[in-house]
């Protein structure tokens, strides 16, 4: 596990269930120089091979980490530098105003984040705006790159 003093964001993972989205977000993780923390109970085993084969060769470049208590950890952050990103809220993205180091927050693919924490926090509540009605929600791992990217356009990193 390699860990960054001072990355750009923090990328959170709430509860994943799919190890190639998993995989994926290490790759972004790693390419961004983003934090990637997974969040609670994981819906897959850390030495999945379809973890490992999607994130390819660049696990030896990802800061990542396993925390497990989830309440624990949202008590722990100052709310100031959150964001919980889900098709449940209305705010579109391009609302949020990152900080570096700031934590963006994403659901597991079958439930999405806690409605409690939305509610408890709904100012730091945001989506990404699909205007057909038909679709869902968005493929974990896009909408992970959209607001990471939009994040990082914000902070100057390009």
């Amino acid at each position: 596990m390699r860990l960054f003093t001072q990355p750009h964001l923090n990328i959170v993972l709430y509860e994943p269930q799919i190890p190639p989205n998993t995989g994926n977000i290490a790759r972004l993780s790693a390419a961004t120089k983003c934090h990637l923390i997974l969040l609670g109970e994981l819906g897959f085993d850390l030495g999945d091979k379809k973890l490992k084969r999607a994130g390819l060769d660049y696990w030896q470049w990802v800061s990542w980490e396993h925390i497990p208590n989830s309440e624990r950890f949202l008590e722990s952050l100052s709310k100031k530098n959150f964001s919980f990103l889900s098709v449940h809220n209305q705010r579109p993205y391009t609302e949020i105003l990152p900080q570096e180091g700031d934590y963006l927050f994403f659901g597991k693919e079958t439930e999405g984040l806690p409605k409690v924490w939305m509610e408890r926090f709904p100012e730091n509540c945001f989506t990404l705006p699909m205007w057909e009605t038909g679709v869902r929600s968005l493929n974990l791992g896009s909408s992970v790159a959209v607001v990471v990217y939009d994040c990082l356009r914000q902070l100057g990193k390009f």
